[in-house]
């Protein structure tokens, strides 16, 4: 099934493969880039990968051997499950597991902001999307989890209780904040007589937390047993630009594009770490008590004006100085994604049709959109 092209979007004129059997699928079988695509700014060439110029309510989330896909009101999860004659054998790796069938799974998305208005304020309406993402991402995370084992330990794997999911949220809150916040305005606290300047404080402190950053994401990208991971990840943003260019989603055609997306949430982490500088810059040099406060208290602010940003630079992608702005954070992006393979982007498309059986996000009215808030 091929996808229906965004509102707007210039429809494909050339003929592309089915994409039915991805590993089988050759990129002879893309379809030709129209002309008309890059004169109306539907897609463009960078470094020789299309980039989709406009911005479309869907966002996602690499998972374990499989994509995460939401629109506005559904979320969809596709997995690549191992074949019953791997776990027979026991032992298989990754990408032995990727010779299975795909299987996804469909829910509805009933968010807060319908229901509350005061929910959908500027800020506020961030901070709530990226409580309910992460809630989902969690979830999402289970299910692929369980669907790499035999049936009968899936079942006993489904039977863990809602409040262990919620806590494994609580915990990795709770270490980024004292990672990313709490540590760099300790160390800075040690230090503070010699700078003797509130300036030269927020300054170092901001310093010494995107370094933190930088590092852990460096690490992170280091790491082997997360490399098919951050190919899945790749294949979300390839599958979405290619849903938001209004191309076929076929796997030939996502390959084209390119795996860096305005949206990703390695994006937005950066930016979190920009705007907490300036954001706890007016504060001064409290005592040191209020200081940890702030740095907590300050967490949501943080969040929710990333948030606005990062839709900002989604919906704006195609002027010059947002790409500039934004640049550092797609570059950064190469640490988190890895090129996929036509499999892997054959997982992440039945994901994303599978949300697109259930709504239409290039046709939703305004109504339809109040509160929105998706990162790819």
């Amino acid at each position: 099934m091929s996808a229906r092209p965004a509102a707007g979007s210039p429809t494909a004129t050339a003929a592309v493969s089915s994409g039915s059997q991805a590993g089988a699928a050759g990129l002879e079988d893309a379809v030709d880039l129209p002309v008309d695509g890059i004169q109306n700014g539907t897609v463009a060439l960078v470094d020789g990968q299309l980039n989709a110029q406009r911005d479309a309510p869907v966002g996602g989330q690499a998972v374990l051997e499989g994509v995460m896909m939401r629109g506005v009101s559904n979320w969809a999860v596709a997995v690549r499950k191992p074949t019953a004659e791997q776990l027979s054998e026991g032992e298989f790796s990754p990408e032995q597991a990727a010779r299975g069938e795909v299987e996804v799974s469909t829910f509805p998305l009933d968010s807060a902001m319908r229901r509350h208005r005061v929910l959908r304020l500027p800020i506020v309406r961030g901070v709530v999307a990226l409580g309910g993402s992460m809630a989902i991402g969690f979830r999402a995370l289970e299910i692929s989890a369980n669907a790499q084992l035999p049936v009968e330990d899936e079942e006993e794997a489904q039977a863990i209780p809602r409040g262990v999911w919620a806590g494994t949220i609580v915990v990795a809150l709770a270490l980024a904040i004292v990672l990313f916040f709490l540590i760099p305005v300790g160390l800075t606290s040690l230090i503070k007589r010699q700078l003797g300047s509130s300036v030269l404080f927020w300054l170092v402190e901001g310093v010494l937390r995107t370094s933190l950053f930088l590092g852990y994401m460096l690490l992170l990208s280091r790491v082997g047993d997360l490399r098919r991971v951050f190919e899945y990840h790749g294949a979300e943003h390839k599958t979405i630009s290619c849903f938001e260019a209004g191309l076929p989603l076929t796997p030939a055609n996502a390959k084209r594009f390119s795996r860096l997306h305005p949206r990703c949430g390695t994006s937005f982490l950066l930016v979190v770490m920009i705007v907490a500088i300036f954001v706890f810059a007016p504060i001064g040099l409290p005592a040191w008590y209020w200081l940890l406060a702030t740095r907590v208290l300050g967490v949501p602010v943080i969040a929710g004006i990333s948030f606005e940003l990062i839709k900002f630079a989604g919906r704006n992608r195609n002027r010059p100085w947002v790409r500039a702005v934004m640049w550092p954070g797609l570059k950064l992006q190469l640490l988190t994604t890895r090129e996929p393979d036509l499999d892997q982007l054959e997982v992440a498309i039945a994901a994303l049709e599978a949300v697109l059986e259930l709504e239409t996000p290039g046709e939703l009215s305004a109504a339809d959109l109040v509160g929105v808030e998706v990162v790819a």
